[in-house]
């Protein structure tokens, strides 16, 4: 496991933790994601469709939580 220091001071983290994750990386996530998704629902409930719907719920509420944090937790 990476591990990036985070503090009030600097990016340093945040910077060391964009040159790790390249793009390549994050599609590979995607990927997984997408496959776990599937091996996740039923056997018939098993289409694309069906893992776009539930991939696009899960980011929208990632997302949506996100910003909430971000606003609650703003100085």
């Amino acid at each position: 496991m990476a591990y990036f220091p985070i503090s009030d001071d600097t990016d340093d983290g945040g910077e060391q933790m964009r040159e790790f994750l390249s793009s390549g990386q994050v599609d590979q996530m995607v990927r997984h994601a997408v496959q776990s998704c599937w091996m996740a629902l039923p056997k018939d409930r098993r289409s694309a469709e069906e893992v776009r719907r539930q991939l696009n719920r899960m980011i929208e509420r990632a997302i949506r939580d996100m910003d909430e944090d971000r606003k609650e937790f703003a100085v």
